[in-house]
């Protein structure tokens, strides 16, 4: 909450407040703004701040709080990528932790984290690793709520990840029966999404180890598929149609 006031805070040092049913500026009262173009409209602009980068990029994580719009964290990706970044490598990730980490929707958050750090294979090895595969020793010894919300969403979006990067952190994960749900969401994304990437054989294997309801949705049909050798729905668009049809 203290990063979220910090922004409100720099927001109407700017001009911008919150009414009932959106936001105003002091330039156009009467023009109500959505928080989506308040995104677009002000969040690059921390980074022009008379700030240090770690100090410009708790804003902007403030920001992202106050607004949960999808476009802050492009900016901050922008930020990272541009002439004077790279931004600081433990205040970027340890955001990012924090917000997985939250009792509240980080939908914005986890689909930065999908489409635009794990789809990248110049950076999805490193994201997975800040976000969950560093520490997931601690996550299974401790299985605290917050920890447990942070692999759950992290395993779930994390099928654009090399297998070999990602598989040693499932199988680590296995080891705590409430994470098996997002082990197999994480498999399921691994064979669907366009990116996605897995081993057939290694994944039926940890497929079998997981613990689920006979009647998970699915479960069959994924189980079909990487039995038969298919890796990713993309490259045997027939496949999961098959699957669908043999029936459980």
């Amino acid at each position: 909450m203290q990063a979220e006031e910090a922004a409100r805070q720099w927001l109407a040092d700017q001009g911008v407040s919150q009414v009932c049913d959106g936001w105003v500026s002091d330039e156009k009262p009467d023009a109500l703004l959505t928080a989506n173009q308040l995104a677009h409209s002000w969040a690059g602009d921390v980074f022009a701040e008379d700030l240090d980068a770690a100090d410009q990029l708790r804003l902007a994580f403030g920001l992202l709080d106050l607004l949960d719009e999808y476009w802050v964290t492009c900016e901050i990706r922008f930020a990272n990528e541009d002439e004077e970044g790279p931004l600081p490598t433990d205040v970027l990730w340890d955001g990012y932790r924090q917000r997985l980490e939250a009792d509240r929707d980080v939908e914005a958050v986890t689909y930065s984290l999908w489409v635009d750090w794990f789809e990248d294979h110049t950076t999805s090895a490193t994201a997975f690793a800040e976000t969950l595969g560093n520490d997931i020793d601690r996550v299974v010894a401790e299985a605290s709520e917050a920890l447990l919300r942070r692999a759950r969403r992290v395993l779930e979006c994390s099928g654009p990840v090399r297998w070999t990067v990602k598989e040693p952190i499932y199988r680590t994960a296995m080891r705590l029966p409430a994470l098996h749900t997002a082990v197999f969401r994480g498999l399921l994304a691994s064979f669907h999404d366009v990116y996605g990437d897995l081993e057939p054989a290694a994944a039926l294997d940890l497929l079998d180890l997981l613990d689920l309801p006979a009647d998970t949705r699915h479960l069959a049909e994924l189980h079909h598929v990487l039995a038969a050798g298919h890796k990713n729905h993309y490259r045997s668009p027939g496949a999961w149609d098959d699957a669908l049809r043999s029936g459980p």
